[in-house]
């Protein structure tokens, strides 16, 4: 089987360019920089990309590769980090760049390229680095440049070897897929035969082989990431799973009731489900702590601790099951990838705790392509297209202090934005949109009296892989609806606001 490996210096969009290669119909896996060149010879893999990352190349302490990859005669594409170390390694030189460059950069195409075939000569990518190559290494040609970055791309085509600053993976990249389709068709001469279609069986006999006969529990929130992991679980061994449900008094509004009138159905789902109610003991150790990440931890050891109750009820549970997905797992620091933020089902469990590990079939997988195992697995289109929600719920949405005052008034408001967003058709709808809630209050007039109320943020935005985002230009009648709703229907809000900041730099939630 043809496939191009991803070898990870630790960027955040390390899966998502094998997602883009797997786009391609051509296998694609992620594997550690420290890969040895004995598997990297094999014949089967027809290309090599090296990832961005957080470091510099010139630094001690950065991940180099052996200097031998470049002489497996296989294509090799580096991309920012990537681009620079291979410049690094082969003679070049690289240094801090006189002007950061982060967000959408124009380019301009230098020379020809099989990399840029049918590319137009001016268009917009992706930036986000501080260094960049200030010297090409012999034998090289540059082929791309931006106001700030004179080798915005360089290459040495008889070797091989090419070189983008930016980053052609991310949606942002306006024709970055069709410079990934020249790097895996014109250069490294793949065809377009691999099929997702048997992801379904061989995770199944994954977890049969890692389960045996014992029994796993499953932590279901009623999202499609947990849905679609239960029942791949649910066909690997049937009975012997058991789906938990806890409801930790973050959900939106009227979700717990849903959830548990969803998967309690046993004529649409043959789970074997539990519904437990936290909610006390989630907002107590809430209390008083405001920082975003302290609150994801807490979230994270208290979800832990209500499974490790429910597991003294049924012993033989050797195996806890969790709907992560890739980017939970690259922002929590995945590997050499910086933290964003600590997912609430990323990081292991506890040394303490009696269980066998984990089961994550999902864990390299990315939302639509999560869709598409729902879809696969016969799971209902409304519960495959379900608006996604955070573990952690309504605690990262709130700024400040998670009270039930102010978890009420983001459930109300957020409430408000579905219903008005739900009279759109699905085609345009956006990925995700909710209501949140800023620790600003200012000074408004309502009834010639003054009040002096918190201000709720609407977030809409558009993306298929969740590691990017673009916001979304809502109609403005349905700004101006749902903020005159919010504003007369929810107590304690005189002001609303909508938040068009894309990821990066922001994340897609707002805590």
């Amino acid at each position: 089987m043809q496939k191009i490996i991803v070898l990870d210096f630790g960027g955040q969009y390390n899966q998502l360019i094998a997602r883009r290669i797997r786009q391609c119909h051509v296998y694609s896996e992620v594997l550690p920089f420290t890969t040895p060149l004995s598997v990297l010879a094999d014949p089967e893999i027809k290309g090599i990309i090296f990832t961005g990352g957080p470091n510099s190349v010139y630094k001690a302490a950065s991940p180099h590769v052996d200097p031998e990859i470049f002489a497996l005669g296989k294509p090799l594409l580096g991309i920012c980090y990537g681009a620079q170390l291979m410049a690094y390694e082969l003679g070049g030189k690289v240094a801090p760049a006189p002007h950061s460059e982060y967000g959408k950069t124009q380019i301009t195409l230098q020379n020809s390229s099989l990399l840029f075939q049918n590319i137009d000569k001016i268009n917009s990518v992706f930036m986000s680095h501080n260094d960049q190559t200030t010297a090409l290494p012999t034998g090289f040609l540059r082929t791309a440049s931006s106001a700030s970055c004179p080798n915005a791309a360089f290459e040495n085509a008889s070797c091989k070897l090419y070189a983008t600053q930016f980053h052609p993976e991310v949606v942002h990249s306006e024709e970055g897929q069709r410079m990934l389709e020249n790097f895996v068709y014109r250069i490294c001469g793949c065809d377009s035969s691999w099929k997702s279609d048997s992801f379904v069986q061989d995770k199944i006999e994954e977890i049969r082989a890692k389960v045996g006969d014992k029994k796993v529990l499953c932590a279901l929130s009623g999202g499609v990431d947990s849905a679609v992991t239960a029942t791949l679980i649910e066909k690997a061994i049937g009975s012997n799973l058991t789906c938990v449900f806890v409801d930790h008094g973050l959900l939106r509004k009227g979700e717990a009731e849903q959830v548990k009138k969803v998967f309690g159905d046993v004529s649409r789902f043959s789970l074997n489900f539990i519904s437990i109610d936290r909610s006390e003991l989630f907002l107590s150790r809430l209390a008083g702590i405001s920082e975003p990440e302290e609150k994801r931890k807490i979230i994270g050891k208290t979800f832990i601790d209500s499974f490790v109750e429910v597991r003294k009820s049924i012993p033989e549970a050797r195996y806890l099951a969790q709907g992560t997905i890739y980017p939970d797992r690259i922002e929590s620091g995945l590997g050499v990838s910086a933290k964003i933020k600590s997912h609430h089902n990323v990081g292991g469990l506890p040394k303490d705790i009696d269980f066998d590990g984990i089961v994550e079939p999902l864990n390299n997988l990315f939302k639509d392509e999560v869709r598409e195992v729902g879809l696969l697995l016969g799971l209902p289109n409304e519960l495959v297209y379900r608006q996604p929600f955070p573990g952690p719920g309504l605690a990262i949405r709130i700024i400040g202090e998670v009270t039930r005052e102010k978890i009420k008034i983001v459930q109300d408001a957020d409430a408000i934005f579905r219903e008005e967003m739900a009279k759109l058709s699905l085609e345009k709808r956006p990925s995700q949109y909710f209501a949140a809630l800023s620790n600003m209050r200012s000074v408004g007039v309502m009834g010639d009296s003054r009040t002096y109320d918190y201000a709720v943020v609407l977030r809409a935005v558009e993306t298929d892989d969740f590691m990017t985002a673009k916001p979304v230009e809502l109609p403005y009648d349905i700004l101006t609806t749902v903020s005159d709703r919010i504003v007369n229907e929810v107590k304690g809000v005189n002001r609303v606001l909508y938040d068009f900041t894309s990821k990066p730099p922001s994340t897609i939630e707002l805590e």
